[in-house]
């Protein structure tokens, strides 16, 4: 009879290095307002799934959609005036 056993060790020996790190979180913090956008734009489109979209579904996706693309230009703009030498004008 063969016995089973588990492998916990070896799945939960590098645990510590899986966690994010301080960048990462930072980088994810500077993406929240597109995630959140996203969030909408998707939340908007999902409602419209299973009817025919309203004036109001219509006027509620395209608002979302506008703040996405807000949000991910103000966030590129930000990398920009971050990453440019000796300050921008």
């Amino acid at each position: 009879m063969d016995h089973i056993v588990t492998v916990q060790d070896a799945v939960t020996a590098f645990a510590d290095f899986m966690e994010p790190t301080a960048a990462e979180l930072d980088a994810i913090e500077r993406e929240m307002p597109v995630i959140l956008a996203d969030v909408e734009l998707l939340d908007a489109q999902i409602i419209t799934l299973d009817r025919v979209p309203t004036e109001l579904d219509n006027r509620r996706i395209r608002r979302a959609r506008r703040r996405a693309l807000a949000a991910r230009v103000a966030l590129v703009n930000r990398a920009a005036g971050a990453s440019l030498p000796g300050g921008a004008a």
